[in-house]
């Protein structure tokens, strides 16, 4: 299904010689599906992820059934893929409070996130909290993931709303920093960057980096999660590179947005990512072929075509037309 011999890898300086893709694809891209995705198909899904070489496959999200049904049978599908983990797959999950995290850890979870707002009003629109109200629901979460008796589970702190807020506008880098700082000194082990509604450009994520790192927030400790609402995805991420972060979210196929930001469209796709990173000469472990394939079926699933440019290039599909319509 690739091209033969392409993209040719022609390494750029500067640039770290591997990157840990953070899929996203079974989690923040389906719970945007308007249908719900039967249970065996998100499990499928993410074996299928697993097998063409992705390490973190972010299964779902223990929130309350009202707020994402999408994601409503996570205590049905977290067992369907919890052999994953004895290959060395890391499969987190989203807990947006402490019964969450109980669920979660009741079935194995050893690897979860929280999800926070770098903005007021988003934080309002997703918790109903302040920012700081929200962050004082997390650190109980966090504490007792990192310690007792489960013994260090990992987790992750998402941060959203980092370059733009669709009702406040720019989001100050100062604002930015202040809560991912939090996150840090509650105890996440990694902060993901969210551009949630693909507003930022390269010189905005740069300045966002540096002032991290100028408060104490190492670089190895940080993610990006772009969207491609504008089409800086690619390049965002790019900066990010060579800046020094190695730890890139992604979706299979460029499923997802966010339930709660109208304006946020699709994820950076995956295949799109690793096209790029192919060609850069970066490491990432994953088969291309083996993913563009994954995201063929998922898109027939789904009932509509994939969104990413290089799943369509490499099975020639046009933009209306499914991969596997193309295929037929």
């Amino acid at each position: 299904m690739t091209a033969a011999g392409l993209p040719m890898p022609v390494p750029a300086p500067g640039l770290p010689p591997r990157v840990r893709i953070h899929e996203v694809g079974a989690r923040d891209g389906l719970q945007n599906e308007k249908a719900v995705v039967p249970t065996e198909v998100k499990a499928e899904f993410v074996h299928r992820l697993a097998d063409a070489g992705l390490t973190t496959v972010e299964a779902t999200s223990f929130v309350h059934p009202k707020w994402v049904p999408q994601l409503a049978d996570a205590e049905r599908l977290y067992p369907l893929v919890r052999d994953l983990g004895e290959r060395g797959v890391a499969l987190p999950v989203l807990v947006p409070n402490a019964r969450g995290l109980d669920r979660a850890l009741a079935l194995g979870a050893r690897s979860v996130a929280v999800f926070a707002s770098a903005t007021e009003s988003f934080a309002k629109a997703n918790l109903n909290r302040t920012v700081d109200e929200s962050l004082a629901m997390f650190e109980p979460v966090v504490t007792r993931a990192k310690g007792g008796e489960h013994g260090g589970v990992r987790v992750r702190g998402y941060l959203s709303m980092c370059f733009g807020d669709p009702w406040e506008g720019p989001v100050p880098v100062a604002q930015v920093v202040r809560v991912a700082r939090a996150l840090l000194d509650m105890g996440c082990d990694e902060l993901s960057l969210g551009d949630t509604i693909g507003v930022a450009t390269p010189g905005h994520v740069l300045a966002l980096l540096t002032a991290l790192n100028e408060e104490g927030v190492p670089t190895d400790r940080i993610g990006v999660h772009f969207h491609d609402t504008y089409g800086q995805a690619l390049a965002n991420t790019l900066a990010a590179l060579q800046h020094g972060v190695t730890t890139v979210d992604a979706s299979a196929g460029g499923l997802g947005g966010c339930p709660f930001a109208k304006s946020a469209t699709g994820n950076l796709a995956t295949e799109d990512l690793v096209w790029m990173l192919t060609g850069l000469g970066v490491e990432t472990g994953v088969d291309l072929g083996r993913l563009t394939a994954t995201s063929v079926w998922m898109a027939g699933r789904l009932g509509r075509p994939s969104p990413s440019r290089t799943v369509r290039a490499l099975t020639g599909a046009t933009a209306d037309q499914s991969p596997e319509e193309h295929q037929s």
